[in-house]
C-alpha cells in the first residue's frame, strides 16, 4: 500500500502497484538451480479482464496539464452522481469506507486545494445513520462530481503479497528485512521557510553535514549500520517487490506467518523497474505484467539485481498487528480502497472510475497513497490478499475517466474564488 500503501503512511500499505508500468510487486519464485532457498509457488496467472466502454471525459477548456494540485489543474462539473449507475453492493462498501474516513477528512489539511474540513461535515453526519441499502441514494444526495484536468484516468492494482521468510536467520533465509534506521532523519522544510511549507526531505547527519540517506546499492552492500533487522527473507527479489507493495505477509518454515508494513523510506526517488525494462526492450509489447517481470528476473538473476538497484528507493518495515492500514491509519478494503496523490484527491474522498475494464469501474474511496502514484486521475486499486487478489492486481492496467465526488456546492465555491482553507 504505499508513499504509503497499505501500511505506508506516505504508499503506505504502501500497499503499492503500478504493475506493468511502474512495477509493483508480487510473490516471486527464486531462480532455479542449486540454491538452498526454499521454493515458493509461482505468481497467480493474470486475470483476463472483461472489457467495458468508459464514459468520455468532459471537455475542459481550463485544464492545466502541469497543475501543482487539483485546484490548479482546472475543474469542471461532471455528471450527476445518480446517473452513474453505482452498484448498490459496491455503494454499501464504499459508504462503510467513507464513514470510517470521516474523522480524518474533517481534521486533515487538504493538499488538493479543493475542500475544507467543514465541507465534509454534512455528508459525514448523514453517513452515520444511513443504512447500507440506501448507500447509493446517500452518495447521490450528498455529493456532486468534479473532473480534475482532462479527467483521463489510469489505474493499476496492488494487493498484500506473501513471501518466504523467518524471524530468525537460518539456512536459505539470509536476506535482511530492515526496520527504520535510528540515524534516518525527517526534516520538515516548512519550519525553515514559509515558501517550503508542505515539503520535507529525509537524510542523515555526516559530521557537520546533512546528507542524503544511503541508496539501495549502498544498503545492500552493507553501508547502513543503524537499522534493526526484524526478519530474514528467502529471496531478495521477493523482498524488493514487497517493498514496492509496502507491506505483506512473511510465511515461515513452520507454516506460521507474520505481517510487516511500511515504517519509513530512505528519501530517495522511486524508479519503477517495469517501465524501465519496457523502455529497454526487455519486456515485449503486451507482456509487461507483474508476472512477466517476475519471469524475466528469474531467468536473468544477475541482470535483475542490477535492474532492481536502479530503484534507489528503499523501504523500511515494522511488525504489524491487526488488519492492513492505509495512509489514513485506517483499515483498507479490497475492491473499495484506492491509493491516490494527495495533491489531487482529498484522502478519504469517494472517486468514481469509468474504465475500459469492468473490475476497475465503480465507486472507490481514496484511503491510501503510493510512491509511484503521482498526478491527477492516477490511482492504484487495492484488491486485498490471496491468489484472487494477486491475479487481478498483477495484470491491472485500465484507462478511462475519473470523477471526484465532493460535497455539494464545492465547485461553485471554488469557482467563486473562495479558498479551501478554513
Amino acid at each position: 500500500m504505499t508513499g504509503s500503501r497499505v501500511g505506508v503512511p506516505n504508499k503506505s500499505f504502501v500497499i503499492i502497484v503500478a504493475v506493468a508500468l511502474s512495477a509493483c510487486g508480487a510473490r516471486i519464485v527464486p531462480p532455479s538451480g542449486p540454491s538452498a532457498r526454499p521454493a515458493t509457488r509461482p505468481p497467480a496467472p493474470v486475470r483476463q479482464p472483461t472489457a467495458a466502454t468508459p464514459l468520455p471525459p468532459i471537455v475542459n477548456s481550463v485544464a492545466v496539464p502541469a497543475g501543482a494540485n487539483a485546484a490548479g489543474a482546472g475543474l469542471v462539473a461532471g455528471p450527476p452522481v445518480a446517473s452513474l449507475g453505482i452498484d448498490p453492493g459496491r455503494a454499501a462498501k464504499a459508504l462503510a469506507a467513507f464513514r470510517a474516513s470521516c474523522r480524518e477528512l474533517m481534521r486533515r489539511t487538504d493538499q488538493s486545494g479543493l475542500t475544507r474540513g467543514t465541507d465534509w461535515q454534512p455528508a459525514c453526519t448523514a453517513a452515520q445513520t444511513t443504512r447500507d441499502s440506501d448507500a447509493a441514494d446517500f452518495f447521490a444526495a450528498n455529493f456532486e462530481t468534479v473532473q480534475v484536468g482532462d479527467g483521463k484516468a489510469f489505474a493499476t492494482g496492488y494487493y498484500i503479497p506473501e513471501i518466504q521468510g523467518s524471524r530468525e536467520k537460518r539456512a536459505g533465509y539470509d536476506v535482511p528485512i530492515y526496520g527504520r534506521p535510528s540515524d534516518l532523519i525527517d526534516v520538515d522544510l516548512g519550519k525553515f521557510s514559509d515558501t517550503l511549507r508542505g515539503k520535507s526531505i529525509r537524510g542523515r547527519v555526516d559530521g557537520k553535514n546533512f546528507v542524503p540517506y544511503y541508496d539501495r546499492t549502498e544498503i545492500e552492500s552493507g553501508a547502513m549500520t543503524a537499522a534493526p533487522i526484524i526478519g530474514w527473507a528467502a529471496d531478495p527479489a521477493a523482498l524488493f517487490f514487497l517493498q514496492v507493495q509496502g507491506s505483506g505477509d512473511v510465511r515461515q518454515p513452520d507454516g506460521s506467518s507474520f505481517r510487516i508494513g511500511y515504517d519509513s523510506q530512505n528519501g530517495r526517488d522511486y524508479t519503477g523497474i517495469g517501465k524501465l525494462m519496457k523502455d529497454r526492450g526487455l519486456l515485449q509489447p503486451g507482456h509487461a505484467s507483474m508476472q512477466d517481470i517476475v519471469a524475466y528476473l528469474r531467468a536473468n538473476p544477475d541482470q535483475g539485481r542490477e535492474i532492481m538497484r536502479e530503484n534507489k528507493s528503499y523501504v523500511f518495515f515494522r511488525i504489524l498487528n491487526g488488519p492492513p492500514l492505509g495512509a489514513l491509519g485506517l483499515p483498507v478494503t479490497g475492491g473499495v480502497t484506492v491509493a491516490a496523490d494527495v495533491k489531487f484527491v482529498p484522502l478519504g474522498a469517494p472517486i468514481f472510475l469509468s474504465m475500459d475494464r469492468v473490475d476497475a469501474t465503480g465507486l472507490w474511496v481514496a484511503q491510501d497513497t503510493g510512491g509511484a502514484i503521482k498526478g491527477s486521475n492516477r490511482v492504484d486499486t487495492f484488491w486485498g490478499s490471496g491468489r484472487e487478489a494477486e491475479a487481478i492486481a498483477g495484470g491491472m492496467s485500465a484507462r478511462g475517466t475519473a470523477f471526484l465526488l465532493l460535497p455539494i456546492g464545492t465547485l461553485v465555491r471554488l469557482q467563486s474564488g473562495t479558498t479551501s482553507q478554513p
